[in-house]
């Protein structure tokens, strides 16, 4: 099979590249060729820009991929605009989308009104009703992370895009938080520099604490994109891709401190008892745990990697690759006498 990769430099996408080699496919990737990403020698490489798909159309057509893997969708006309391009060419395309665009999303950063949201998330959960994902403080903050990101970022209309196309056949897949070497956002550093710098306790706020959330190691996740790549049976299906379980923030630490070897505590604090850099005002009582049956009963999904190696990995990586973090994030001072008040107490 044929296989072309628009996005194939970033976070997950040497992953799938590599998985689909393994698997024997042909693969092309389709970038602007300024990343320093080292991808396989064996890829077909085009150069392009995806806000510009058009100018790339006869490339694309002359390697005549079967599937086209958008890593990089940020807003609908970029759908549209890769629909029109690859319509006649490929037989599927395969778009990545988020878990951020469900109505539970909404509820815990605050915009969203309403109950709560019943957890796990299926496919068929209720969607966000507004389209401003995250304030544009946020959105500023994430370009400046992940260059495709725009200003009017959203995967709903992505997706209804992709899905409604009635001559190309789509395919979503919903991620989850995801970690690993290479992760930009790098989940685990905030508790992991704390754990080398050999604090005896971790703060987080009680709510934040219960706060269940999907993730995934890149690897794993990259294995689910390529399946759902390669499988016809996935044409016109959405797939949540998480790990089995949703722990929560407090298991999630504890599961970094048992592989970084640190011997601390863990305690939990109201509010309005937490310093001012570590306080959080999502409505953590919303959890965002989803359910990825549907790809493991479908796809026959399971994770290629398993738990110690992944966090043994992520958790080397951090270590050889710090963060330029603000040193406000690190208040050691304002964490002790907070610590001091529950010893006293």
């Amino acid at each position: 099979m044929r296989l072309l990769i628009i996005g194939a430099s970033g976070f997950i996408g040497p992953h799938v590249v590599a998985d689909l080699l393994r698997r024997g496919h042909q693969v092309a990737t389709l970038d602007r060729g300024t990343s320093l990403t080292q991808l396989p020698q064996q890829i077909t490489t085009i150069r392009g820009d995806r806000n510009n798909l058009e100018a790339s159309k006869e490339q694309i057509e002359k390697f005549g991929p079967d599937i086209v893997i958008d890593m990089i969708l940020s807003r609908r006309r970029q759908a549209a605009d890769l629909m029109d391009t690859v319509r006649g060419i490929a037989r599927r395309v395969v778009a990545i989308s988020s878990g951020d665009v469900y109505r539970a999303c909404g509820i815990l950063h605050r915009f969203e009104d309403g109950p709560l949201q019943e957890v796990p998330l299926t496919e068929e959960s209720e969607l966000r009703t507004k389209h401003d994902v995250y304030p544009p403080a946020a959105i500023q903050q994430l370009k400046n992370i992940f260059g495709w990101l725009d200003d009017e970022y959203d995967k709903i209309p992505v997706e209804q895009t992709v899905l409604a196309d009635s001559e190309l056949p789509g395919t979503v897949l919903r991620l989850p938080m995801v970690y690993g070497p290479g992760d930009r956002l790098h989940r685990f550093w905030p508790y992991l520099k704390r754990m080398d710098d050999q604090r005896p306790a971790i703060l987080l706020q009680q709510d934040l604490a219960r706060w269940r959330s999907p993730r995934g190691y890149a690897e794993n996740v990259a294995a689910a994109i390529a399946l759902a790549a390669v499988d016809e049976r996935a044409a016109g299906r959405i797939y949540n891709v998480a790990e089995p379980e949703s722990f929560s923030e407090q298991e999630w630490v504890r599961k970094i401190a048992d592989y970084a070897d640190w011997r601390g505590t863990i305690v939990t604090l109201q509010g309005d008892d937490m310093p001012a850099h570590l306080r959080v005002n999502s409505r953590c009582e919303q959890d965002w745990s989803v359910s990825s049956e549907r790809i493991r009963r479908e796809l026959g999904y399971e994770e290629p990697v398993p738990e110690n190696v992944a966090f043994e990995r992520t958790i080397t990586w951090e270590r050889e690759n710090p963060p330029a973090m603000q040193q406000e994030m690190f208040d050691y001072e304002a964490e002790d006498r907070a610590l001091a008040v529950v010893k006293s107490g």
